[in-house]
């Protein structure tokens, strides 16, 4: 075993004990209770783009930038079949670090995409996807897309284009692609994950931490296009307060500076688990 694969195996044994110790329930205990198999799987592909797989055995990718995206792990990003199955397809919002591979994604797994309602209808006129392959929804609005799983779509204080090549002319264009938005993700086992996509700090984090009670959070660190470490922990020690979270939309882009160490750094002393992740590491739950 390599350096990577070693460290990717402890730390998901690290997280999975610290999840099973930190909630007081065996993992065996959670599934009982909820009639799901497994456990849940994250990996991180770079950026805001995680490949999750549920406790049912789904798969659920979310803000696929992989053959654009500047630290996405080799394998996928020279073969975009090598993300395997997909499920559920989740796009918070039109910017190409985040929209990134979604349609051709969509189109390859003959897979329903889901984002803001005013993303999904100009993906749809502009012939990116088929009308049959995008689902329309907006924030408070929930979806059952798969058997046992929830998505309700929240709040981000944010922006979002879409950045389109006229392939008549030739030429870039820039459509209007509605408002950017977080998810709530709910697993088969009652697990509950808060994607936030790209937002900078707004009080009403406070609110959907507490009407939906997110087990994680994963949560950008980057600066410049949304919050930077010490605004990431702000909102996660004063308004969020969940059991753990993960810092994303950081080491990607030069112009968002913000680190792990300081995110770090700045949530020394916080009882909330803070899981860094490295670029194609994965981690159980």
């Amino acid at each position: 075993m390599n350096s990577i694969s070693l460290r990717s195996s402890i730390s998901t044994f690290l997280v999975s004990v610290v999840l099973l110790i930190g909630t007081g329930l065996s993992h065996a205990q959670t599934s009982t209770a909820s009639g799901a198999q497994g456990r849940t799987e994250i990996l991180w592909l770079g950026q805001a783009g995680f490949r999750i797989k549920t406790p049912g055995g789904k798969i659920i990718l979310i803000d696929p930038w992989i053959t654009g995206g500047p630290k996405t792990p080799s394998q996928y990003k020279n073969d975009l079949a090598a993300i395997g199955p997909v499920d559920l397809l989740l796009v918070t919002h039109a910017h190409v670090d985040h929209i990134g591979d979604a349609p051709a994604l969509a189109k390859m797994h003959n897979t329903k995409l889901y984002g803001p309602a005013d993303m999904v209808t100009p993906l749809i006129h502009l012939g990116l996807i088929p009308a049959d392959l995008g689902h329309r929804f907006n924030k408070s609005g929930s979806v059952s897309p798969l058997p046992g799983i929830k998505v309700t779509a929240v709040k981000a204080e944010h922006s979002s284009l879409l950045v389109h090549k006229n392939p008549t002319t030739e030429k870039m264009e820039a459509h209007h692609a509605g408002e950017a938005m977080g998810y709530i993700i709910q697993l088969e086992n009652g697990f509950k994950i808060w994607h936030m996509g790209d937002t900078g700090l707004f009080g009403d984090m406070k609110f959907i931490s507490e009407y939906y009670k997110p087990d994680l959070v994963m949560i950008p660190i980057g600066g410049n296009f949304t919050m930077d470490p010490d605004d990431a922990a702000y909102a996660l020690r004063t308004w969020v307060k969940p059991k753990m979270a993960i810092p994303m939309h950081y080491n990607s882009n030069p112009m968002a500076k913000g680190t792990l160490a300081e995110f770090q750094a700045a949530m020394k002393g916080s009882g909330i688990k803070v899981i860094p992740m490295t670029e194609g590491e994965t981690v159980q739950f």
